[in-house]
């Protein structure tokens, strides 16, 4: 049987100069398993586990991951993970949300956010990160407007830090005036939630990158019997052009299998 790979369905993120596949590999469930909004519960694979998932990914045709400080100590488990393979992968880091004895606080000054982005680069033990994202809070306009984040990310990315830099918020007018300075907007967008639409059409329309977060619901889909929730949500996200690439988080190498091959199918449909 012929396994189906993404390697020659990569696609330009906007107007970054970077090409990402169709699929990013999300890491929260290699970091953390704490106030995590799953159906089921999982155990945080070991490094073992998280190599073979990280290598099955990398021979499957995915070339993005997704971290965050958030995702507890998933940037310190991915640095040394990827220690040989740095020039295959396009990582998204992000800043703004920390999280720390169960709990996540956020700090989107110009300090933190330096910090945060040097501190990145140490744990995944790279000079630059193709990609940083703000992990809104919710208040998007009050982030992009009245804090120092976005300058700071600005300089950083003119230091050679970072590559490019957007926002991964909550609203359509926050993702809106994302785009102004940025790079790309991070959106939810998925069969139950697609408010944010507006934010990928704009995207598309100005050379934008645009990044899915919960492209499967955060494994909250449900459907008529019958119907692959899979298949349906990718149908769903790979009709939209603007998308450049949807984060998956499976840590079950059968899920990232059946992930690649539908969306593959879906991708080469006629």
């Amino acid at each position: 049987m012929t396994i189906a790979t993404l390697h020659d369905l990569h696609r330009p993120l906007g107007s970054t100069g970077l090409m990402v596949s169709p699929l990013g590999l999300g890491t929260v469930k290699l970091g953390r398993d704490q106030g995590v909004k799953y159906p089921n519960g999982f155990t945080i694979p070991d490094d073992y586990q998280a190599r073979a998932l990280l290598n099955q990914a990398r021979g499957l045709g995915i070339n993005l991951i997704d971290t965050a400080p958030a995702y507890g100590i998933s940037e310190e488990r991915v640095g040394p993970l990827l220690r040989g393979q740095r020039n295959d992968w396009v990582i998204v880091s992000k800043v703004g949300e920390e999280f720390a004895g169960g709990q996540s606080h956020f700090d989107f000054s110009a300090e933190h956010t330096r910090l945060s982005v040097e501190r990145s680069l140490k744990r995944l033990e790279t000079d630059h990160l193709e990609m940083v994202l703000v992990h809104s809070d919710g208040n998007d306009l009050f982030i992009l407007e009245q804090t120092g984040v976005y300058d700071t990310l600005e300089q950083l990315k003119r230091e050679g830090k970072l590559l490019a830099f957007g926002f991964s918020g909550k609203t359509v007018a926050g993702g809106l005036k994302a785009l102004e300075r940025g790079d790309c907007a991070m959106v939810t967008y998925n069969l139950s939630e697609q408010s944010e639409a507006p934010v990928i059409d704009h995207a598309q329309q100005h050379g934008k990158g645009i990044l899915v977060k919960k492209a499967l619901a955060s494994g909250h889909v449900c459907l008529t019997p019958g119907v692959d929730p899979v298949r349906a949500s990718f149908e769903l996200l790979f009709d939209r052009p603007g998308i450049a690439s949807a984060i998956v988080g499976t840590i079950n190498p059968l899920h990232l299998a059946h992930n690649v091959n539908t969306a593959a199918s879906v991708l080469r449909r006629p």
